[in-house]
């Protein structure tokens, strides 16, 4: 293998915002592939973001976003957890980012936890409805109706949603993402969504 150069890592380093030292193994693990460098460290800041999961968040930013034409808003409450964090660019690009992430894609709760158990009795009771003349059996119909219900749960939780500026990734996964990079625990407590005369 050859020796990953300066440049290589300097670019990374520019590309991704993570350390020289971050860039340089990522390189180094990939053989110098550019693309596969930075999926193994979007990998490993997920890993770094979970394992943060479970520290106290008392900072943060409400985030506003205003889609052009003023008819329809998201606010979202994001927190950290130092003001340090909270003041920094990532962050706040993060909170802007899941701020517009709720006013265009709708989300209904934050994650599938959140959403009320009559709500998901009602999208069950719908799915049994929609498949009942189809003459299959119970447990046909009960995958099927799991399998709608994971469909709802991506559609409805905001942490479950393909984020809408790259569809590949989940939110939930930017904002693990960023936890690992910004060495901090991150979590979206809640959002609003305004839609013009709603």
């Amino acid at each position: 293998m050859s020796p990953v150069s300066s440049k290589d890592v300097a670019e990374l380093r520019r590309k991704t915002g993570l350390g020289m030292m971050d860039c340089k193994r990522a390189l180094e693990a990939t053989g110098g592939d550019f693309d596969k460098a930075v999926e193994y460290l979007r990998k490993k800041g997920i890993a770094k973001g979970e394992s943060r999961a479970g520290r106290a968040t008392g900072e943060g930013v409400v985030e506003a976003y205003i889609h052009p034409g003023g008819r329809i808003g998201g606010l979202v409450e994001l927190l950290c957890e130092t003001d340090f964090v909270a003041r920094s660019d990532d962050f706040k690009r993060l909170a802007h980012d899941l701020a517009m992430q709720v006013a265009a894609a709708d989300p209904v709760a934050v994650r599938r936890e959140d959403i009320p158990a009559e709500k998901i009795e009602k999208e069950l009771e719908i799915y049994r409805e929609q498949i009942k003349d189809q003459n299959k059996p119970a447990e046909i119909v009960d995958r099927i109706t799991k399998g709608k219900l994971e469909k709802f749960y991506q559609e409805a939780c905001l942490l479950e949603q393909p984020f809408i500026k790259d569809t590949k990734v989940k939110v939930q996964d930017m904002v693990l993402e960023a936890a690992g990079k910004l060495k901090e625990n991150i979590q979206v407590r809640r959002f609003i969504r305004y839609i013009l005369g709603e």
